[in-house]
């Protein structure tokens, strides 16, 4: 249990507020969609402060995986899921935290390096053709759950599953705005 609540409070550091406040002065859940990942972080604070949230959340999600006894075998994709929901629903912002996508980075490169890889490559790829980052995150989650089906253990996979399905239901808003033409 302390493997989990440790994965918890890791995942709950709002890396995109400290940054945003620290280099623009901004409270980043006061600009653009209010969220504190990396994307608005650009929009608050600089492509620069972007680059170091993105950094820092996906660190925040491979460190406890990394750190986590191998056994038993459900325990590191179980301290994914908990440092992902610590983002998505970090205690010290009242439980209003950010989409998930660069913790769950993190996490798949600790569980699943293959499909991190390739769900961090369509990211990149959709969001240069498309300026839209929901879509790039999207498309990088199903790619990485695609991949995590061929390359990754049961539990591994059983974890990315779970992260994925949080990073889709965090993004229900983006997914109505993309299907109405309305996403900027």
């Amino acid at each position: 249990m302390i493997w989990l609540a440790a994965s918890y409070l890791a995942g709950s550091i709002p890396f995109g507020l400290l940054i945003a406040r620290a280099w623009s002065g901004k409270d980043v859940r006061e600009v653009g969609s209010g969220n504190i990942g990396a994307t608005n972080v650009a929009r608050a604070a600089g492509r620069s402060a972007a680059i170091a949230t993105l950094l820092l959340d996906a660190a925040k999600g491979l460190l406890p995986v990394l750190l986590a006894p191998r056994d038993p075998s459900w325990l590191r994709p179980a301290c994914a899921l908990c440092a992902v929901v610590g983002h998505c629903f970090p205690l010290w912002l009242r439980f209003r935290g950010g989409k998930g996508v660069a913790t769950g980075l993190g996490v798949s490169l600790a569980l699943a390096p293959w499909a991190a890889v390739a769900g961090g490559l369509t990211w990149l790829a959709a969001y240069k053709v498309l300026k839209i980052s929901s879509v790039g995150s999207l498309a990088g989650v199903a790619v990485a759950l695609a991949v995590a089906a061929f390359s990754a253990d049961r539990f591994s996979l059983s974890g990315i599953a779970a992260v994925s399905a949080l990073i889709v239901v965090r993004h229900s808003a983006n997914i109505r705005r993309l299907l109405r033409r309305q996403e900027s």
